[in-house]
Formats: structure tokens, sequence, C-alpha cells
């Protein structure tokens, strides 16, 4: 009896907090559409100059319009490729910097301040020297996009390695195990969830990093394309960069979350 009552009191629960969800759901697509509703009828009436703020409608237009001349592709696909790999040289750069002050609390001690400086520094100004230094090439950008969340990136790392509970590294030592096990065996996998949520943050970075990069150095990509239609007052290309790069930067994100999901999915089975 006690059990079938656990049950339904479970399964309540369980419809409680879909209903919770899908509640939320809703609410956040119309607060979204509500949004753009009342922006193109402010558009259209008058209420908000439509050359300067554009509309929902408009911007629609010259998405399509680019999407036939098939330009919207090139921008988009440069914008992904520079972010992409930015975002993967950070997270191995970032892993063998942690990795090797772990192991040399000595070198550690001595690059810290560097690192504290440098992850403090303004990082987009940074830009216009690294522009004198590698030229404008696409090398720029995936560098810039990499000064945004690099340094960040090792500190929050190696802070993480320091927080494994130090018995179980005892443990491996007095099994006559190396430092080299100790990293592999409990430091490594101790840190995982700590390095996905790391990557969460560094893809949006790396993305923010890839278009201060493209306002200075690229004939492509949408961080070009929004500095260049601000320029020439084509303010529907601005507005449809802006989403797209909002787009991105979710679809971006979805796919980091998708990756903590397996992961923890393949923990608990």
């Amino acid at each position: 009896m006690e059990v079938n009552e656990m049950s339904v009191k479970q399964q309540e629960f369980l419809k409680g907090r879909q209903k919770h969800r899908t509640i939320v759901s809703v609410f956040r697509v119309l607060i979204l559409l509500l949004f753009f509703i009342l922006w193109e009828i402010s558009s259209a009436t008058g209420l908000i100059d439509s050359f300067i703020f554009s509309s929902p409608s408009k911007i629609v237009r010259c998405f399509w319009n680019m999407v036939c001349d098939r330009s919207i592709f090139l921008h988009v696909g440069v914008t992904v490729y520079e972010t992409i790999v930015s975002f993967l040289l950070v997270i191995f750069i970032a892993l063998l910097c942690a990795v090797l002050l772990w192991f040399s609390p000595k070198l550690s001690e001595i690059m810290e301040p560097y690192l504290v400086v440098l992850n403090s520094l303004p990082k987009s100004a940074l830009a216009p020297l690294l522009i004198v230094w590698l030229g404008a090439t696409q090398t720029t950008i995936i560098v810039s996009g990499m000064s945004v969340a690099i340094f960040g990136s090792i500190l929050s790392l190696y802070t993480s390695f320091h927080t494994v509970d130090q018995e179980k590294i005892k443990l491996i030592y007095t099994l006559h195990g190396t430092k080299f096990h100790a990293l592999t065996k409990v430091v490594i996998p101790h840190s995982i969830p700590a390095i996905i949520s790391n990557m969460k943050v560094n893809i949006g970075l790396c993305l923010v990093g890839v278009i201060i990069g493209e306002f200075l150095a690229a004939r492509n990509g949408l961080g070009y394309l929004i500095i260049y239609s601000s320029q020439v007052f084509k303010l529907d290309w601005l507005l449809m960069a802006i989403v797209l790069l909002c787009i991105l930067a979710m679809f971006l994100y979805a796919c980091i979350n998708l990756l903590e999901k397996l992961y923890l999915g393949k923990l608990h089975s």
C-alpha cells in the first residue's frame, strides 16, 4: 500500500515538474512573439523610425534575399569556423597549461600574477596589436577569439584541479602510484564537470572574441557584416546579423549542453 502511494505521489511530482517546464517554455515563446509583434506594429504605424530601428518583416526579407544569393551562408560559415577553431584551441591549451601548473607548484606561483593580469586586460585592446603582428588574416581573428577566453580558462581549470580530495591523491601515492597516475585517475575525472562548465562559458567568449576580430580584420563573417552595414547605413543587415548571432550563440551553447547531458547519462547508466 505504501509503495503504491509512493508511486502515485512520484507520478504527481513528475507531472507537476513537466507542467512547470511547459508553462515556462510557453511564456518564453509568448514574450518573444509579443516583442516582435509590438516591434512590427510600432514600425508600421510610425511610432518608431523604421529606417533606424527596421522591423521584423524587413529583417526576414533581407535574410531571404541573402539566402537566395547564398551570401549569408558564407558569412555564417566563416564565423562558425573561426569560433569553433578558437574554442577547441582554448580548451586544448588551457587544459595543457592547467596540467603543467598542477605538476609544478613553483611554476604556478610564478605564473599566477601574470595570468590574473592578462585575464583582467580588456581583450578589445589587443585586437589592433594582433593585426600589426599577424596581419589582417583569419589567423588574427582566431587568436582574437582565443585571447578572450584562454587566461580565465586556465585559472578556472587550475583552481578546479586543486579542489580534488587530497585523501584520494594520497591513496594513489600510498599504492606506489606516480603524479601522472594521480592526474589521470583522480584529478581529470573529478574535474570533468568543471571542464564542461568551462566549455559553456568559453564558447560564448570565443564568439565574442571572433566578432571583435572580424570588426577589424575580416572580409567575411557576421562581424564584418555588422561593421560594414553600419558604415553604409544598411541597418536591416545589421539587425539581421545581430539576430543571427543570438541564434548562433544559443545553438553553440545547446551543443555543449547536449554534451553535458550525454556525459551525465553515461555516468548514471
